[in-house]
Parts: C-alpha cells; structure tokens; sequence
C-alpha cells in the first residue's frame, strides 16, 4: 500500500509552489485532507528543499518599503494600491504560515494542526483581496511590494523560539493595529466590501498572534527562560522593528498579550516619543 501524504512534506511542496492559484488549491486540498484523515504527521522528519524559498511569482517587482508608493484613497487607482499592499502582506502570511509548519521539527502535533489552520486562514485571505483588486481593474503583481515581513521568516529559521516571538506575535501583531484605521479610510471612501474583508481579516489575525503567543510561552517554559528577558534579547539580536503606537489594546489582549506587556510597550512608545522630542528641541 501507498503511504499516506505527510503534513509536513506536502506543506513545503506548498512553499515552493510560485503560481499564486496553484498555491491556494494546495493549501486547500492539504487543509481539507488532513482535516478528513489518513494523513501522517512525522514531526521528526529531515525534509529536504528542492526548489526556492519561499515560492513566489515574478511579480510584483520587491522594491524598499518607501518605494511602494503612495494610496491615495480619492482614485480607484488609489484604493486598489491599498488593497494589493494588504494582499501582498497576506501572501507573505501564508508563506511564513507554511514556512513555520515545516520548517520545525519536534514539535507537539497541536502546533502543527494551529499553524496548518493559519496557513489556510491566510490564503482564503489573500484570496477575497485578490479578487476585490480584480474588481478594481488590477491584478496581484500590477504594484510594487516590498519584503520585510519576510526578511524576518528567514533571519528566524534556525530558531523556533525567534519565530515566534518576532513574527507572529511581533510583526503580525502590527496588523492588529493598523487593521482598523485602513478599514475606516475604505469605507469613508466607500469601499464597503473592502472594509468587511478587512473585518474578517482583522477577527482571524487576533487567532493567528494568539497562536504565536502560546507558542512561545510554551517554549519559554519547557526551555526555562524568562520570557520577557528573552524577547528583549531576541529583539535586540535578531534587530526587530521598534513598535510604534497607537496600539489595538482590545485586539492584542484577546491575541493573548499581557497587562505587563501591554504596559511595557506603551512606556516603551513613551520613552521613544520622549527621545525624539528632545532631539528636536
């Protein structure tokens, strides 16, 4: 008899897939067939990559964040800017999703089921983006984007730990705060459907930080390191971005941060508001 499909194989077959439609059925078929059983789960499995990673179209051309260009909110060409921006960070998003399912091995099966959900979560994401740009007259890769989420994926992929606490629960975790003034500027400019997109984008996102969350509390704790201390000194190793508010309170406290943290980062705000004032004055 045949072997069955192994998760983690298949979702490094996703990774590498370029086309962005194939890319989507696969993370489909695997969600829906893992889901359905039969599948095995070798978490302790060497996986080797035939290919690049991550798998990506040629377009669109990557440029420097400040190079993206500016979203107007006036034009249909303005609104659709905006909305390829959010596709393309949900693309990324689904591959670091499948980077994190394969990538680390020894894991508990239940990490796996989490990041094999946000997988696709994120694709059915970029998905309902897509064909909101194509209703706008473009195509995903019409506009530049840029790659820092990503250039984060790789700096983490020798450590689980890093992973999650400086993507999920670090650079995700922006999206929290940023979902809601994006959201308002669409339906002020009377983009509706963009805006309920942006709804369920932003009620998923909170489960996707939680998963980074626990994640990484559950590693601190089985590896027995102080988990404020640590993300302090993964920050400053791995040169994670400075957040700058405001901040989601309500979003990030249901993503799982704590009181202490949230504390934290608002007088971490504070402190660097204080600082530039002062190199102004």
């Amino acid at each position: 008899m045949a072997r069955p499909p192994e998760l983690r194989a298949n979702a490094l077959q996703c990774l590498l897939e370029t086309d962005p439609g194939a890319k989507l059925a696969q993370v489909a078929a695997m969600a829906a067939g893992f889901i359905a059983g039969g599948w095995e789960l070798d978490s302790s499995a060497a996986l080797r990559v035939a290919g690049t990673i991550p798998g990506r179209p040629a377009r669109p051309d990557l440029v420097p964040p400040r190079l993206v260009g500016r979203r107007s909110m006036v034009t249909v060409e303005g609104r659709a800017m905006l909305v390829h921006a959010l596709a393309h960070i949900e693309f990324n998003a689904l591959n670091l999703a499948l980077d994190a399912l394969w990538r680390f091995p020894d894991m508990p099966p239940e990490y796996y089921a989490d990041w094999l959900r946000v997988s696709k979560e994120e694709a059915e994401h970029f998905a309902m983006l897509a064909a909101h740009l194509r209703l706008l007259g473009y195509q995903y890769g019409d506009f530049p984007g840029h790659d820092s989420l990503w250039e984060m994926v790789e700096k983490t992929r020798g450590d689980v730990v890093a992973r999650m606490a400086l993507v999920p629960r670090t650079l995700e975790a922006r999206g929290l705060d940023a979902i809601p003034p994006l959201r308002a500027k669409l339906a002020q400019a009377g983009d509706l459907a963009a805006a309920a997109i942006l709804d369920r984008i932003l009620n998923d996102e909170i489960g996707h930080v939680e998963i980074g969350n626990r994640w990484y509390g559950y590693l601190c704790q089985l590896r027995g390191f102080e988990p404020r201390a640590t993300y302090d000194a993964l920050a400053a190793r791995y040169e994670a971005p400075v957040l700058k508010g405001p901040f989601n309170l309500d979003a990030r406290r249901l993503a799982g941060f704590t009181e202490p943290e949230l504390a934290h980062l608002q007088s971490a705000q504070a402190a660097s508001g204080r600082e530039r004032q002062g190199r102004t004055s």
